[in-house]
């Protein structure tokens, strides 16, 4: 029903960010207020502009179904140490939470210092095959609406169009619960096509705004592979006002091109980069400063602060530089534009308590560095070619993702009959 829309996606009718940030209510807005200048913040006017409003969503918010309303009643926050990491890192760093699971989500999201979500292809299709609650809803949800609109389409096209759907359900479900941006991937299978990467994003988009989501440009990064046809990709979304999230990044190359694309964020993944270099290099440990994967990423916001390049950097997928602590990376990475932390490491980080130093500096240069040319399809592939990391973990996480967008796929196909 409408009503049900308008449940499922009332912050995006109230959530009005500036380009490139995200805005927080309550608590979490007025933490983003005394955070440091790197960090992007909401104005004083958003704020007044979100409390007036509020009265209107809390009578929305009323008349939410008894279901949904026991299901976050039921979700106790994270306990959080005072003086935690969790709460130091949050003061310079812009948190994701890395999970597709709503309730852990949830009770992330009531510390106050997590305001972005991201999706990948495994956590929609482990929604796909829970097969129970509100993931079951949103499949059949999904498929209901894709036999509804299927007109002339494929049997394939019609699937394709349920894991859309599905993939905006979980999407919606997620911007119920946080503040700031949701990433929503474009399917894996189109990483080297750029037109057709073109498409589904902006049918994405579509989709969000259909259920009711007004705000989509606004709420949704569009995820798409670090090939050179993503990034290309992305280049084309930007111009139309559709924000980009270009994942799988695992080079300098990388990141200097979707720079150059004007991607709005990229997610480059630390944590990979060090796990081939060990095997590659035979090396059981590395200092944290040493580490291939933070240097890389390092590198990457040096670029981005030299030439005052407003893509947002925000690593993903963490490892242990030392094999013994696992926040190795993300403490190496502290100040970092944005990170997304899977759940196991927020609590490592709320429950520990000691100084956090910032060790990246993110201001973006008032004089960029000189002018230079943006990088050809000839040397980024070539870039690619030569940097083992890079080619190797690029080819094996679109693989991997490949094999979960499979699996969901077999399950689809199943209920679409």
């Amino acid at each position: 029903s409408m009503l049900n829309v308008m449940m499922q996606s009332r912050w995006c009718f109230f959530h009005t960010p500036r380009s490139g940030t995200s805005t927080s209510s309550g608590l979490r807005h007025l933490r983003s207020l005394g955070r440091a200048s790197s960090r992007p913040s909401s104005s004083v006017g958003s704020l007044f502009l979100y409390k007036k409003k509020r009265s209107a969503a809390a009578a929305i918010l009323r008349v939410a179904s008894s279901s949904t309303k026991t299901q976050q009643q039921a979700v106790s926050p994270i306990d959080v140490a005072p003086g935690s990491l969790l709460e130091q890192l949050a003061n310079m760093t812009v948190l994701s939470i890395d999970s597709g699971d709503l309730n852990v989500v949830r009770a992330y999201a009531q510390t106050g210092f997590i305001t972005d979500a991201t999706t990948n292809p495994l956590f929609v299709s482990q929604a796909g095959l829970r097969g129970e609650g509100e993931y079951l809803e949103f499949v059949n949800e999904a498929v209901s609406y894709a036999k509804a609109n299927a007109g002339s389409m494929s049997d394939d096209e019609v699937v394709n169009l349920a894991i859309d759907k599905l993939s905006v359900n979980l999407g919606l479900a997620l911007m119920d619960i946080i503040d700031g941006n949701v990433s929503t991937e474009v399917d894996i299978r189109l990483s080297f096509d750029a037109d057709a990467s073109v498409e589904r994003a902006r049918r994405l988009i579509k989709l969000y705004e259909e259920a009711g989501c007004a705000n989509a440009k606004g709420r949704v990064l569009v995820k798409l592979a670090g090939t050179w046809e993503g990034i290309q990709a992305a280049r084309v979304l930007e111009a139309e006002g559709i924000r980009t999230n270009i994942t799988l990044v695992f080079s300098e190359a990388q990141a200097k091109a979707a720079g150059d694309a004007k991607a709005h964020l990229i997610s480059p993944f630390p944590g990979r980069v060090l796990e081939w270099s060990k095997v590659e290099y035979n090396v059981d440990a590395y200092t944290q400063d040493e580490d291939p994967g933070v240097v890389m990423v390092r590198n990457a916001q040096t670029f981005y602060n030299a030439h005052a390049m407003n893509t947002i950097n925000m690593p993903a997928s963490w490892r242990s530089s030392t094999g013994t602590e696992p926040l190795d990376q993300i403490l190496a990475l502290a100040g970092v534009d944005r990170m997304t932390i899977p759940p196991p490491l927020l609590e490592s980080l709320a429950s520990t308590t000691a100084d956090l130093p910032r060790r990246v500096e993110t201001s973006r240069s008032s004089t960029p560095a000189g002018s230079r040319t943006s990088m050809s399809e000839r040397e980024f592939r070539y870039a690619m070619c030569v940097d083992g990391a890079a080619n190797d973990k690029l080819a094996a996480g679109i693989r991997s993702f490949i094999g979960d967008t499979e699996k969901l796929t077999g399950v689809i196909e199943a209920q679409v009959g």
